[in-house]
């Protein structure tokens, strides 16, 4: 699972344009193949501007890393800047909080398969694809992944591709130069039309949009390699410019030419574009490439979780028993506790096959802008105050906050919020409880070593002395961040 020895020899070669076009085919998924379409049928057309506003809330987020691993241009983590700034419980809650976050996401993406293979086998029930993905994910993850980073790249490019075929044949039909549309294009243009469902409708959409761009926090860490690291935060720039000509492009297309009552959870809304009676192959081929894209995604994401869990593990914030290989190379235990989440996403699909996507990506989502949060204000105390900084961290956390509450205002989405209250909750008391543990138990807590105390102090006390500076990354010695594996694409 570690790769480090392999990124040493590529280290610090990227260019920022390289680290942009990375950006944009690793982010790019189901989120956005799939996720769109709820999006859409919670906000209506108007939900182009719920794009916008996440795009602009998730470059606070990217800027506020890349400016971190910037100042300390290393292969960290934005757990490690939670420690640092805010002491062990942070980093101990940033850690948990991201590795169920790419769980659900992994059962989001398991789940959208399910509904892509359906467009063929619509008599067949989601889970049986589920458990079918599910377990060919784990068999690569768990005998190794040896070339399987080759075809990420190349899955990645098709991704793009996919896109860029979409764009040219809905302009196509839009045209009139390819007929046979299973329906009539109209641009909205009355109140009605653009905001069907209110204001409402599209501040609950707000969850979605960020949902799309999820994966930039990777991405983040990634401007380690850059040749000059303090280009990060323009090579941000540039790929979330990308990303939203790319979203606000084909969703405009996408609710100019099917009507908003087709949308639905269970079709993609760009197959959905694509109906043609001259085209009826096309539908086919985008399907196909959406299966394969979203499994090489949901694959990586499952290297996430495994490495995260190791890493948590061997730094004592998880039982060590995570952290232990049969033969020295099968992350059993691990794999096993992952298991267990892959078979509760099956169980949903089960007790409730109908809502079971909207569920967990919205819940996916929420612990995705929790783990985001802790960036930002990590970034408060980390890094040198200025007043523009100050102004963009307030504002991401401001959108943050308002995808957050948004979604406690319809039925699709308020069960997921509720599902990632209970999971923080879960989170928040055992992080008091190995808190209390490791404080009890700490070196000059005993009284029959006294002179331990001030030799050995406990780690939180250590963390603090570095309050001075603004707590700035100086880089010094004493800063070591871990690594987690790269993912390169989120959903």
């Amino acid at each position: 699972m570690d790769k480090n020895s392999s990124h040493r020899k590529i280290d610090r070669k990227l260019k920022w344009w390289q680290l942009s076009l990375l950006g944009v085919a690793g982010t790019i998924g189901t989120g956005y193949f799939l996720g769109s379409s709820l999006a859409i049928e919670i906000g209506g057309p108007a939900v182009l501007l719920s794009y916008l506003l996440a795009a602009a809330g998730t470059y606070m987020v990217f800027d506020a890393l890349s400016r971190m691993t910037a100042d300390h241009p290393e292969q960290g983590s934005f757990r490690s800047y939670a420690k640092k700034a805010f002491g062990s419980w942070a980093g101990f809650g940033s850690g948990w909080v991201y590795w169920f976050s790419e769980l659900l996401i992994m059962g989001s993406q398991l789940t959208a398969l399910s509904i892509f293979s359906r467009f063929w086998f619509p008599a067949v029930p989601m889970w049986i694809f589920a458990a079918g993905y599910g377990i060919l994910g784990l068999m690569i993850v768990f005998f190794g992944n040896k070339g399987f980073d080759r075809v990420e790249n190349t899955l990645a490019v098709i991704k793009l591709a996919a896109i860029i075929m979409f764009l040219i044949l809905a302009a196509a039909l839009l045209a009139g130069w390819i007929g046979g549309g299973k329906y009539t294009p109209k641009v909205p243009l009355s109140y009605n039309t653009i905001l069907p469902t209110g204001g409402l409708g599209l501040w609950s959409s707000l969850i979605f949009a960020y949902y799309a761009y999820g994966g930039i926090e990777v991405l983040g860490i990634m401007s380690y390699r850059l040749k000059k690291p303090e280009e990060a935060p323009k090579a941000g720039k540039v790929m979330l410019v990308m990303l939203a000509l790319v979203y606000g492009l084909s969703i405009a297309l996408a609710v100019t030419m099917v009507p908003l009552r087709a949308f639905n959870p269970e079709e993609s809304p760009f197959v959905l574009a694509l109906s043609s009676d001259q085209l009826r192959f096309v539908p086919h081929v985008f399907n196909g490439v959406l299966i394969t894209a979203g499994f090489s995604t949901m694959t990586a994401s499952l290297y996430a979780v495994t490495s995260m869990l190791i890493t948590l593990s061997e730094e004592r914030d998880a039982p060590r028993v995570f952290a232990h290989k049969w033969k020295d190379k099968y992350p059993v235990w691990a794999m096993t506790l992952i298991s267990c989440g892959l078979v509760a996403t099956i169980v949903l699909s089960i007790l409730t096959p109908g809502k079971v996507y909207e569920y967990i990506t919205t819940a996916a989502g929420l612990m995705l802008l929790y783990n985001w949060s802790f960036i930002l204000l990590s970034s408060g105390r980390l890094l040198k105050p200025s007043r523009l900084s100050g102004v963009k961290r307030w504002t991401g956390l401001v959108l943050i906050g308002a995808a957050v509450t948004g979604t406690l205002f319809h039925s699709l989405s308020r069960p997921g919020f509720f599902i990632s209250l209970l999971l923080v909750s879960i989170i928040g008391v055992c992080d008091l409880l190995v808190h209390h543990y490791r404080k009890k138990h700490a070196p000059g807590s005993h009284k029959e070593e006294p002179g331990k105390h001030r030799n050995e102090e406990p780690e939180e006390e250590h963390e603090h002395l570095h309050e001075h500076k603004h707590n700035r990354l100086a880089g010094g010695t004493g800063f070591r961040i871990k690594g987690i594996r790269l993912r390169k694409s989120k959903l």
